[in-house]
């Protein structure tokens, strides 16, 4: 079996989300700030009329927030409790990897990183799989966070 994944850089490592939980690859544009939201929360965008919350995985995987503005890209991400943006340096790629190159990783049982399910091993390459549903549901403060994006667009109708 084959397994479709999008490839990213957050730091100097490299990740993977499934291409099925993937809406977009965007260009980052300007992002709304919002006071009061967690730190790993840049603000809200409006991606083809819909509102969804921006979230910097550079500070989400390394507590280390993006600086540099360039050459950044928006990974629309949909996940059961929320759709959302995942600030991300590089997105280029899409893979389709042997299930056989995915294993587990002793890491799993790490609390702090439950959302990682697997690391793709290619020839070259390490990849860490990411599951979109884990890492979302994880993130602290995510229920307020939705309710605040359903509010908002309830104020928009």
């Amino acid at each position: 079996m084959m397994t479709k994944v999008v490839v990213f850089h957050a730091g100097r490592e490299e990740y993977a989300l499934p291409i099925e939980n993937v809406v977009s690859i965007e260009k980052l544009d300007h992002i709304n700030p919002i006071p009061h939201l967690p730190p790993y929360v840049l603000g809200l965008v409006k991606v083809r009329n819909e509102l969804i919350p921006v979230m910097d995985m550079s500070s989400i995987l390394y507590n280390n927030p993006l600086t540099n503005d360039e050459g950044l890209f928006l990974l629309v991400v949909h996940t059961e409790t929320l759709e959302v943006g995942l600030v991300v340096k590089e997105a280029k790629e899409i893979l389709e990897v042997a299930d056989a190159s995915i294993t587990d990783v002793g890491l799993l049982s790490y609390s702090r990183t439950k959302y990682f399910n697997g690391v793709i091993n290619l020839e070259k390459r390490m990849i860490t799989k990411i599951d979109p549903e884990v890492l979302v549901e994880s993130l602290e403060g995510i229920k307020e966070l939705r309710d605040y994006v359903q509010e908002q667009k309830i104020s928009q109708i």
